[in-house]
């Protein structure tokens, strides 16, 4: 097997997931309906938990296949980039960044930071998992949908969604190939303009001395030399939203959302769970509740 043909298979083999029940954790049925309202509000305090949780027991069910067993095996990185590695004789080595998103809380709320640099090789895919308690407030969690891009396709997409100079700047990692593993910078970083209207436009004026393909963004240190000399005249702002899966724009992933959004699980579709149990109106969420209870 090479790269290609391991991710194609992992691929499939993460895509069966749909559907799985993960025996790692349960959430005990409420034993009332003040109870359950109470447990609604702590559904996004236990998605991290859990979401860790499936993304270790991915890994352990893509080495239970034995279609890679004489190739190598994967193995997961805590912490390091990307989650999965197949550690084996293949090169470049395959990776699986596993983001976990619990619709019912919140909006799909992982970041997504790499350079485009990362990905070059083609090495590396992003698999994000939907999951839900079984029993929509309770239960085990079970995968409902799965969706697998290309990590360059993600972060061309974040780049070029965001990347707006001189209003806002997407900025590559400072080159540290010579540092050790764990001190290598790999992620990019978002800058919001802060300047005056003066400001801006003196910033605009040396933009357009670039040229048309000056505002395209290149992942090189030739146009990174370019953004930082800007970021050292003028004032911008760390944009701590910067990169959020949601909010990138990605064809394939914004299909994705809707498909589990509009999808119907328990008498309504999960982005009408979402709506209700977010919403705050305890009244609406009762009468749910006191349905789906029953």
């Amino acid at each position: 097997m090479d790269t290609q043909k391991i991710l194609s298979v992992a691929a499939d083999d993460l895509g069966k997931l749909v559907g799985n029940e993960f025996d790692i954790l349960t959430i005990s049925k409420p034993a009332s309906l003040e109870a359950a309202v109470n447990l609604t509000k702590m559904l996004s305090k236990l998605s991290p938990l859990v979401g860790n949780l499936i993304e270790f027991a991915s890994t352990e069910l893509l080495n239970a296949r034995k279609s890679y067993a004489k190739f190598g095996r994967w193995i997961r990185q805590d912490p390091g980039f990307p989650d999965t590695i197949f550690k084996g004789n293949v090169l470049p080595v395959p990776g699986i960044e596993i983001k976990t998103w619990l619709p019912l809380a919140t909006e799909i709320t992982a970041r997504f930071r790499g350079s485009q640099s990362c990905f070059f090789g083609g090495q590396t895919n992003v698999c994000l998992l939907a999951w839900l308690p079984d029993k929509i407030i309770y239960g085990r969690p079970v995968v409902f949908d799965v969706c697998i891009v290309p990590g360059l396709s993600l972060a061309q997409a974040r780049d070029n969604h965001y990347h707006n100079p001189p209003d806002y700047l997407v900025l590559e990692p400072e080159d540290t190939t010579e540092r050790s593993k764990n001190l290598k910078q790999i992620n990019t970083a978002g800058y919001k303009w802060q300047g005056t209207p003066e400001q801006l436009k003196r910033a605009t004026d040396i933009v357009n001395g670039w040229g048309a393909e000056g505002k395209i963004y290149q992942p090189v240190p030739d146009y990174s030399l370019r953004l930082r000399k800007l970021t050292s005249k003028f004032p911008y702002r760390l944009d701590t939203n910067y990169a959020k899966i949601d909010r990138i724009v990605h064809m394939e992933i914004e299909k994705f959302k809707n498909r589990v959004l509009y999808t119907t699980f328990e008498r309504a579709t999960v982005g009408e769970w979402s709506r209700l149990l977010t919403s705050g109106n305890k009244a609406e969420i009762e009468e749910m509740l006191k349905l789906h209870l029953s």
